[in-house]
C-alpha cells in the first residue's frame, strides 16, 4: 500500500498550520488528515475567545458552514439509493408537490448539481420555519431552465436535501437520519442538529475582516451588489444573516442541512476517510459503493452564476474544475487544487475557510475547521498551503 502521506509532507503540513498562527492571523483552528483509515496527523491549536482565556485543542468543536453540504448530500444519496430511485428521476415521484411553479420534469439531478434554478426564492420566508421554506419552494417557478445554468444553492441546497430523506425515509430530519445511519455508527464527532450535551465543546466564530482568495473578487463584488442574483441567493430565505447567529445554540441545535453543521476536524475527516475507503469502516458497509461512485463522479462543470467562478459539480459534493480549453497548455489538467491532485477526490468548502474532502485515489482524507473566518466562499491559503504540502512532488 503506497504512502502518500510520508512524514515529510506531514511535517511540512505542520509547519504551514503552525504558522497559520503567526502570519495568517488564525486564533483557533484543527487539521485531521486521514489515510487508508488511519489517522495520521491531528492538530489544534490556538483559542477559542479573542480574549485568549479558553484553550482550543484537537476536540473543540465549531460550526463549519457549508462544508454541512457534504454530508447532507451522502444522506440524500444513501435514501434514493435505498428507494433504488436514479438521479434522472423525477423529484416529484416522491414529493408530489414539487410540482409547482412548472417543475413537474425537475430531476434529482438538477438539484444535487446546482442546475435547478431554485437558488434563489421570490417569496420572503423566515429560514426558521422549515414547513414555509418547504412549500415556498413547491411554489417557485425556476430561475432558468433546468440543467442549462449552474447557480450554487447556498441555502435551499439543505432544504432540498432534508425534504428528500425525510420524504423517502420517513425520518424526522436529515439530522436525525445522518446520526443513525453514519454518525452514531462511527462515533463520528459531526451532528447536523447539535445535542445540547455537546454545547460547552462549541467554540464561537469570529467573521472576517479580509478576502482569502484573489479570485473571490468577482464574487465579493456580486455579494455586495444589490437585489444581485449571488446576495439574493445568500439571503433566502431569510435570517441567521450575521455570523454571530452561529454563536447561538438555537442555530446549532436546528440542523440547517446547508450550513448548520457542527463537529471538529477529526469527525469531518473521519467521515470523509470512510468514503476515500469506498464506504466502509471497520468491516461495515456505512455508504453503499454506488454512492461513493456518485461522489467521485463529475456531472457538471460551469462558470457558475452565484459564485461568479468556475466550478464543478458531482453529486452534491465540489469537484476541481478542469482547464476546457482544447488550445490550451494545461487542457484537461486543474484549474485549482482544492481537494488534492487526483480527479476523482471530492468534498466541500465552508464560508470563511473550513475545508474538508475524500481522495479515493490515495486513501487521502483531510479536514480543517476554524473559529477566525476569513471573507470569500472558497477556501484560501491557511488550508490550502496544507493541501499543497500533502500532495507536494
Amino acid at each position: 500500500m503506497s504512502r502518500q502521506a510520508t512524514s515529510e509532507r506531514l511535517a511540512a503540513v505542520t509547519a504551514w498550520f503552525e504558522e497559520n498562527f503567526r502570519s495568517r492571523w488564525e486564533l483557533g483552528a484543527s487539521v485531521s488528515v486521514w489515510e487508508h483509515g488511519r489517522e495520521v496527523l491531528s492538530l489544534g491549536h490556538g483559542h477559542c475567545d479573542r480574549a485568549r482565556t479558553r484553550l482550543w485543542t484537537a476536540d473543540t468543536l465549531v460550526p463549519v458552514w457549508s462544508a454541512t453540504k457534504g454530508p447532507a448530500a451522502v444522506c440524500a444519496l444513501m435514501a434514493l439509493a435505498e428507494a433504488d430511485l436514479p438521479l434522472d428521476c423525477p423529484v416529484a415521484e416522491v414529493w408530489p408537490e414539487f410540482v409547482g411553479g412548472g417543475k413537474a420534469d425537475m430531476r434529482f439531478l438538477h438539484l444535487f448539481t446546482h442546475t435547478a434554478g431554485l437558488c434563489a426564492l421570490d417569496e420572503r420566508v423566515p429560514i426558521f420555519n422549515y414547513e414555509a421554506v418547504i412549500e415556498a419552494l413547491e411554489r417557485q417557478q425556476p430561475l432558468w431552465e433546468p440543467g442549462t445554468r449552474q447557480g450554487y444553492h447556498a441555502r435551499t441546497f439543505g432544504f432540498l436535501m432534508d425534504e428528500i430523506v425525510r420524504r423517502v425515509t420517513g425520518a424526522e430530519s436529515l439530522g436525525e437520519f445522518f446520526r443513525q445511519q453514519i454518525g452514531d455508527r462511527m462515533q463520528l464527532d459531526f451532528w447536523i442538529g447539535l445535542p445540547r450535551e455537546q454545547w460547552e465543546r462549541v467554540s464561537p466564530i469570529y467573521p472576517g475582516k479580509i478576502s482569502i482568495a484573489g479570485g473571490d473578487q468577482p464574487f465579493l463584488k456580486a455579494f455586495n451588489t444589490p437585489n444581485s442574483l449571488t446576495l439574493r441567493t445568500f439571503q433566502s430565505p431569510f435570517g441567521l444573516n450575521a455570523v454571530s447567529d452561529f454563536n447561538q445554540s438555537e442555530t446549532w441545535a436546528r440542523g440547517y442541512a446547508s450550513m448548520g453543521g457542527v463537529g471538529s476536524a477529526r469527525g469531518l475527516a473521519k467521515f470523509y476517510a470512510m468514503l476515500a475507503a469506498g464506504g466502509t469502516w471497520d468491516g461495515a458497509q456505512i455508504v453503499p459503493a454506488s454512492v461513493v461512485g456518485q461522489l467521485s463522479t463529475t456531472i457538471c462543470q460551469n462558470d457558475d452564476v452565484v459564485l461568479c467562478t468556475p466550478v464543478a459539480f458531482a453529486a452534491g459534493v465540489m469537484h476541481d474544475p478542469l482547464d476546457p480549453n482544447p488550445d490550451s497548455e494545461t487542457h484537461g489538467h486543474k484549474l485549482r487544487r482544492h481537494y488534492g491532485s487526483h480527479a476523482r477526490a471530492f468534498g466541500h468548502p465552508g464560508a470563511g475557510g473550513s475545508l474538508a474532502f475524500a481522495d479515493p485515489d490515495s486513501g487521502i482524507a483531510f479536514a480543517y475547521v476554524m473559529n477566525q473566518m476569513e471573507v470569500g466562499a472558497l477556501p484560501g491559503e491557511k488550508s490550502l498551503g496544507m493541501v499543497d504540502r500533502l500532495y507536494a512532488p
